[in-house]
């Protein structure tokens, strides 16, 4: 008979299993990813129900089976139920717990994985947004926990210096016309005038979005305001939407994934250009 084991893990991924069970992917800190079938939880009687449900954080229960974990028991930790009242907050959330399944492993230690997916949504559920700054501010979040993620499984894009020469690039905010060049291959941005013609160049990037991008790094965002006196190409949201998309397809470039769930980010201000 099997030995049911206990650990803390947040459900990143979730589908039908069979007539009535799911079948779900938890990040734990301990084990990293681990897929189990949670029996009945379709039913609308189970108690394992809303505690399966994507982004919970739980102390499980598990059995282990021949290819599959079962889930015995589940005391909810945190639901992250503010994220739920906001479809803004809750597309990033699921955007993030996607991205967090390609960069995990299994049966390995993921604590700085698990901390870092842990504390973004927190983030996300505590914003505090209004109507005028709601995009902007939700995806600049958004934008900085892919980094910090894509940073902690070790493919951050170099965004402080010139891949080809390792020279430092500074935002110019006094040519409109400046612009330096980001590549998925290089693995970051470099001078347009060192760019060999052997690489493909993925995005230009305006001094507004260099800055935006050398800032998050960070371990939380600079004030917005800092940035409303300057003379930009493109205003603040457009720049946020432009970094976000570039990092996606940084992402998607390097995991060798699409990221299925990013397409929500889409329906909040799609990009014209």
């Amino acid at each position: 008979m099997a030995t049911p084991f206990k650990v803390t893990g947040i459900v990143i991924k979730g589908f039908p299993f069979g007539e009535s069970d799911r079948l779900v992917t938890i990040l734990s800190p301990e084990l990293g990813l681990l897929k189990a079938v949670v029996p009945s939880a379709r039913k609308h009687r189970s108690q394992l129900r809303g505690r399966t449900e994507l982004l919970v954080v739980n102390d499980f229960l598990l059995v282990k089976g021949r290819s599959l974990n079962r889930v015995s028991q589940a005391e909810t930790l945190t639901s992250h139920a503010g994220l739920s009242k906001d479809f803004a907050k809750l597309a990033a959330g699921q955007y993030l717990a996607e991205l967090v399944g390609y960069l995990g492993a299994s049966d390995l230690y993921q604590a700085e994985l698990y901390n870092l997916l842990l504390e973004h949504l927190q983030r996300l559920e505590k914003l505090e947004v209004t109507t005028e700054n709601r995009v902007t501010e939700i995806v600049a979040h958004l934008t900085q926990a892919i980094f910090h993620l894509l940073a902690i499984a070790g493919l951050a894009p170099q965004t402080q210096r010139c891949n080809v020469t390792q020279d430092v690039v500074e935002a110019n905010f006094t040519d409109p016309r400046w612009r330096t060049g980001f590549s998925h291959n290089l693995g970051g941005i470099l001078k347009l005038d060192q760019r060999p013609t052997s690489v493909k160049l993925d995005q230009r990037l305006t001094a507004l979005e260099l800055d935006l991008l050398q800032c998050l790094a960070a371990a939380t965002l600079p004030d917005f305001a800092s940035w409303s006196e300057r003379k930009t190409v493109f205003p603040l949201e457009t720049a946020w939407l432009r970094l976000e998309r570039l990092l996606r397809d940084y992402s998607e470039y390097h995991i060798g994934k699409s990221l299925k769930t990013a397409i929500l980010i889409d329906t909040l201000a799609p990009l014209s250009f």
